[in-house]
């Protein structure tokens, strides 16, 4: 497992888009009842139910994509916990919704640090109008394609893991030859820089080996991004051209550049 901490890629102007997703997740989470900051919704049983019947109306559950809305005893709720309540879901909405929910602090941590090292050069290379609408698009298809291959799962799916995979392939393509400083927690967290093409390249197989042998409980949804890296990739090779050939190359910038 590899954690890129910072890319040496210029960007040209702010990228307003990628830092205010980064803080639209992070309030959602900070305001949601994984965060430890709301009592309102209780402790004990009470956090577990209100936190499973959060994601219930915020995340996508596959087998509601394909059949409608599931009962209550069909959620696999926590025991001694009452229905879902009056309020109405429209499954199709939930695909956009569940992209800002996360299930920990990790899980937060780890995509918008992703996101912060990956979508600023993205964004800047699509611009952001453009960029926002990748992202949704990435995000929508990641999840279409794993509630595809687990079509009546129950699980609810929640996170920006398939967009942002979106953002890292478009990267990819864009800037291969970027140089990716990560660090790798078995060798005690030395930082190390690599070739975006090495780095990326690396995440991606061990995506698409995971993909291969989870499961369809609960876990983390490799497949999905399997789905939004190669639609990332295949999008920035359909409209782009690299950027490292156009006279950005690893490590160097160009007048008017600034360091992201």
């Amino acid at each position: 497992m590899l954690i890129p901490v910072y890319d040496k890629n210029p960007v040209r102007r702010t990228p307003v888009v990628t830092y205010g997703l980064i803080a639209v997740c992070t309030a959602v989470f900070l305001l949601g009842p994984l965060s430890g900051f709301t009592p309102v919704y209780g402790s004990g049983h009470r956090l577990a139910c209100e936190q499973a019947l959060y994601f219930d109306r915020w995340g996508v559950i596959p087998a509601e994509l394909f059949h409608g809305r599931l009962s209550p005893g069909d959620l696999g709720l926590p025991a001694g916990c009452g229905p879902q309540g009056a309020y109405a879901k429209v499954p199709v909405v939930s695909v956009v919704t569940s992209m800002f929910l996360h299930g920990s602090w990790l899980h937060l941590i780890g995509n918008m640090l992703f996101l912060y090292v990956f979508g600023d050069n993205v964004e800047n290379r699509m611009g952001r109008v453009r960029f926002a609408l990748f992202y949704l698009v990435a995000g929508c298809l990641a999840t279409y394609g794993f509630a595809l291959a687990h079509a009546d799962g129950t699980q609810a799916l929640v996170g920006a893991s398939g967009a942002i995979s979106g953002a890292l392939g478009a990267y990819l393509y864009l800037y291969p030859r970027a140089r990716v400083t990560s660090v790798f927690p078995f060798l005690f967290f030395i930082p190390l820089r690599f070739p975006a093409w090495m780095v990326l390249g690396f995440w991606f197989v061990l995506q698409w080996f995971a993909a291969q042998t989870a499961a369809g409980g609960p876990g983390v949804a490799y497949l999905a991004h399997v789905v939004g890296f190669a639609f990332g990739f295949c999008w920035a090779w359909a409209c782009y051209r690299p950027r490292s050939k156009l006279g950005v190359v690893a490590g160097t910038t160009t007048q008017g550049d600034v360091h992201s």
